[in-house]
């Protein structure tokens, strides 16, 4: 016995010898279904670990040895012997012939089977699970499992240790991922701040983070939530839909700021819940609150695990964890939304005060089509006004005159006609192919438009008031989506206001002096009502200003934006096909005339000069042995050789030094990235380099077309530029532009100035201010040639003198 408990106990110390030697559960449960195979040499032994999940519990294969294998790795924890031998929770062993094969059908085997015997693996009360030992030779005795009581024990020691240490290592594992998402997850959601972009990111983003079947993103407006974005599938409820306090999950985590988890399937809120689709109901929920700066801006709800497992402790932390970023990219979003909606304000404020402080009908629709620009982004706008029962366009934006033969204005002018009939506004968009419309005829209508246009959204309010319509303001765009919800109401905002000023400036039309005469008349009656002192001193002041006006002298300066270009600007050019072999500078290379920027490969070129040189100095020979000869005619023949090949040594020269590509002029190059020239073919004229002067810059001043009579060649210039505010460069007016040059609502000349630039100093492209010296003129002109201007033009409208 003494023998036997020795070589037991050195059995038992190599056994744990070669468990602690590994580390996780699939290497140790190897080594103890081959240490049990020992005391059972012929028949098979399996191991089995019980793992459960919520409220199933299964056995988990592990290993196995001998003529037996295990096709399902996942077996129910209530399936025959295997729940029996768990029941007992002590060794135990089965007659083959008193157990059906059903019993044990979770094992695959060949052979009879004449016993099976189970070992439980348990530390104290926990139970880790089973060593199956299945025996085609024998009946296996109770008492033999019980001797091996003491390595099952060892075995459940190595196998719970073995489990923890994977437990920790997955759960590092599982930490060092849940990091890394979410670092993906706030840099999706900073990747935007269109609060229309964002939503879908942050729903899609936490679906494929916790792969579940859908996640809900609701937002608080006034005193309910509302279903903004989803990602995934929940027939359960809709985009768009509202819920107000206690009429939903939403709404009550909303109300009381709290997240819920919901896992129960007759939970009363689940159950409602399902109502809208029991096929597909909810299963499990988790929602939670969206918290912004300590203000609650949304709930988030995440709904069923595809893997149709229940939401865990882990999973409510990450999605409270993620929260942090989704509250902090939606402030963001949404000091960029507030921030637009007060940009739109102010230009709506802005166009609106001008609009309806003008009296000028053309200034006013110049306004209407061009002022919304900062805020909007469409690609044409048009006030249409109806006059003597025809439509008239009267503004299209980013044009000055309006060419009523073009074939584009012919098409605008229909379509607006025909959106004249309609009482409201008509809005019609096109995404794809497909044009979407109320009614069929609107969608053929604006499917020929769009084809046509090329543009892909149509929106137009009419202008009109209780007196009438007036006409119509459209706003098109090749974008389908260009404009908001916001947009909307600033357009017709805009169309009241401009209704408005247009009936005004109709009237200050039909009575042309009232708003001049009751002024004066007003300033008349107060003049009178002033003591005679008073009266005296302004009529003095009054003569005064008048002699000043016109007897005093004012030097005269029209001012105007200034943009400087270069004097000259040279382009080398090839003389000759051939590919670049050297490039000798890089842009802002100063140069003087007949430096070599590049030179192409000449080797042709020096095969053909080498072949004309010996083709020369060879007739060259010929023709002195003539002459030697005394052979008149014959040197004769020679000398019209030579003088042959001494052309065409010339011309090989020549085309030799064509490879040479010289500047023309003293200059700067010009040209970006010159060094990536290298190597490419170039055709005859291929531009190689730019060359602009710096010795002498010019100077384009533009100029109102009201001030150009005042400007002379040769007239003194002086000249700011923005990058030099400090530096005054003087200049003269080399010549004026003769055609003038649309310039947003006006037209402008353009004086040209040539200015000396020896330092380098004025760069084309640099702007600043222009003033240009138009001599001494009497001070009333000086001062009021801008007023007097403009009371003559609105006398000779009204009169036609």
């Amino acid at each position: 016995m003494a023998t036997q408990a020795a070589a037991m106990s050195g059995y038992i110390a190599d056994f744990a010898a070669k468990l602690l030697s590994e580390r996780e559960v699939i290497p140790r449960a190897e080594i103890i279904v081959s240490q049990i195979s020992e005391f059972f040499p012929e028949a098979g032994v399996v191991l089995y670990l019980l793992e459960e999940n919520g409220s199933e519990a299964h056995w988990k294969f592990k290993a196995a040895k001998g003529s037996v294998s295990v096709p399902k790795h996942s077996i129910p924890r209530d399936s025959g012997t295997l729940a029996d031998a768990w029941r007992k929770r002590e060794a135990i062993a089965f007659a083959g012939a008193a157990t059906s094969r059903e019993q044990y059908s979770h094992i695959d085997v060949r052979r009879t089977v004449m016993s099976i015997g189970y070992l439980p693996i348990a530390i104290d009360e926990v139970f880790l699970g089973l060593i199956e030992i299945v025996s085609f030779d024998r009946q296996i005795e109770t008492a033999e499992l019980q001797r091996l009581e003491a390595c099952a024990g060892f075995s459940a020691l190595a196998l719970a240790t073995a489990l923890a240490y994977e437990n920790e290592r997955n759960g590092q594992f599982e930490s060092i991922n849940r990091m890394t998402q979410l670092y993906d997850l706030e840099r999706s959601f900073n990747s935007t701040l269109k609060l229309d972009n964002l939503l879908p990111i942050i729903t899609s983003k936490i679906r494929e983070t916790i792969d579940v079947q859908a996640v809900n993103l609701w937002m608080v407006e006034e005193d309910s939530v509302v279903l903004m974005s989803r990602a995934g599938e929940d027939p359960t409820t809709e985009i768009g839909a509202f819920q107000k306090s206690g009429e939903g999950i939403a709404s009550e985590v909303s109300d009381n700021g709290k997240g819920v988890v919901i896992q129960k399937a007759n939970d009363p809120r689940l159950v409602q819940r399902n109502e809208a689709s029991p096929e597909k109901p909810v299963r499990a929920i988790i929602a939670v609150p969206i918290v912004s700066m300590n203000y609650e801006v949304g709930v988030l709800e995440v709904i069923n695990r595809m893997d149709g497992k229940l939401f865990t402790e882990d999973d409510v932390f990450f999605i409270n964890t993620i929260l942090i970023t989704v509250g902090s990219a939606l402030h963001n979003a949404s000091l960029l939304e507030a921030e637009r909606k007060i940009e739109i304000l102010e230009t709506l404020v802005e166009v609106s005060r001008e609009i309806t402080s003008s009296l000028n009908t053309d200034r006013i629709i110049q306004l209407v089509v061009n002022g919304p620009q900062k805020i909007m982004t469409y690609d044409r706008a048009t006030v249409a006004l109806e006059h003597h029962g025809k439509l008239q366009l009267k503004a299209i934006s980013g044009k000055t005159e309006i060419n009523s033969a073009e074939p584009s204005v012919k098409v605008l002018r229909g379509i607006l006609e025909w959106a004249m009939h309609s009482e409201d506004e008509v809005y019609v968009v096109q995404h794809g192919n497909r044009v979407e419309a109320d009614r069929e005829e609107t969608r053929l209508k604006f499917q020929e438009y769009f084809s046509q246009t090329g543009q892909r959204a149509f929106y137009s309010v009419p202008l009109a008031d209780e007196q009438g319509r007036l006409g119509v303001l459209s706003f098109e765009s090749r974008n389908p989506d260009f404009l908001s919800d916001t947009h909307f109401e600033l357009i017709k905002v805009l169309a009241s206001q401009t209704t408005v000023a247009l009936r005004n400036a109709s009237l200050y039309k039909e009575v042309p002096f009232i708003g001049v005469l009751e002024p004066l008349l007003q300033k008349k009656h107060e003049f009178m009502a002033m003591n005679s002192r008073r009266r005296s001193a302004y009529v003095v002041l009054a003569v005064s200003t008048a002699l000043f006006l016109v007897l005093c002298p004012l030097p005269l300066r029209v001012v105007g934006d200034a943009t400087v270009t270069p004097e000259t600007t040279s382009k080398i050019q090839t003389p000759v096909d051939g590919v670049v072999s050297k490039v000798f500078v890089r842009e802002g290379d100063a140069v003087k005339a007949g430096t070599i920027l590049a030179d192409l490969e000449d080797w042709d070129y020096r095969s053909a000069l080498a072949s004309a040189q010996a083709k020369y100095a060879t007739a060259n020979a010929e023709m002195n042995r003539s002459l030697s000869g005394k052979d008149g005619s014959e040197a004769g023949i020679q000398r019209l050789q030579v003088d042959y090949w001494a052309s065409e040594v010339a011309r090989a020269r020549e085309r030799l030094e064509k490879t040479h590509l010289r500047a023309p002029q003293d200059g700067i190059v010009a040209t970006p990235h010159m060094e990536e020239m290298m190597g490419r073919k170039l055709d005859l004229g291929d531009t190689v380099a730019t060359v602009v002067s710096s010795e002498r810059a010019q100077v384009d001043i533009a100029i109102d077309e009201e001030d150009v009579p005042l400007i002379q060649n040769g007239d003194t210039v002086a000249i700011k530029i923005e990058s030099f505010p400090t530096t005054k460069f003087m200049g003269a007016v080399n010549v004026i532009s003769p055609v003038s040059t649309a310039e947003l609502d006006k037209r402008v000349f353009y004086a040209r100035v040539s200015v000396p630039n020896s330092q380098g100093l004025m760069r084309p492209g640099m702007q600043g201010r222009g003033k240009i010296s138009a001599g001494w003129h009497r001070a009333g002109f000086v001062l009021f040639r801008g007023v007097g201007m403009w009371a003559w033009a609105k006398i000779w409208t009204w009169f036609g003198w």
